[in-house]
């Protein structure tokens, strides 16, 4: 059962999140526990990133570099299924906060509650579904 107390990992896919919902967001995942770790992931080359700035600069969020190696393939989401399975296996957080309206988090957000550890998933009305029920518990941010 989470609280107040726990610990929490933070993980936010750039390409499917806007900075507009990260006062709310945090604000929400204060209410679970704390982030003690707080990334979000995307190729900061990209124009489409460029409203991110002054929002992770506010919010103490560790922007992560994933260049986008290949047409139509998401390195962003490896790069992220990576480090959440990092963290995992570090055995110091009881819940994780994936934010992304993608279905390929949805495999991540099962294998670790499978690790009886947490998943709160955040994203907009148009996530597959595979996604929200992987999740313990999901939140709409739209």
């Amino acid at each position: 059962m989470t609280g107040t107390s726990d610990t929490l990992a933070l993980l936010i896919d750039g390409d499917n999140a806007s900075p507009k919902i990260v006062s709310g967001l945090l604000a929400e995942i204060a209410t679970y526990g704390t982030a003690s770790v707080r990334r979000i992931y995307g190729d900061w080359t990209k124009p489409n990133l460029n409203g991110w700035k002054e929002c992770l600069l506010e919010h103490s969020i560790q922007p992560v570099q994933q260049f986008a190696y290949t047409t139509g393939k998401n390195a962003t989401d490896g790069a992220m299924i990576i480090d959440a399975m990092d963290l995992l296996y570090t055995g110091r957080f009881s819940a994780f906060c994936i934010v992304s309206s993608d279905s390929d988090f949805a495999r991540l957000a099962s294998r670790i509650r499978e690790q009886g550890v947490t998943v709160y998933g955040f994203g907009e009305r148009k996530t597959p579904r595979p996604f929200i029920t992987a999740c313990d518990k999901f939140v709409y941010f739209d």
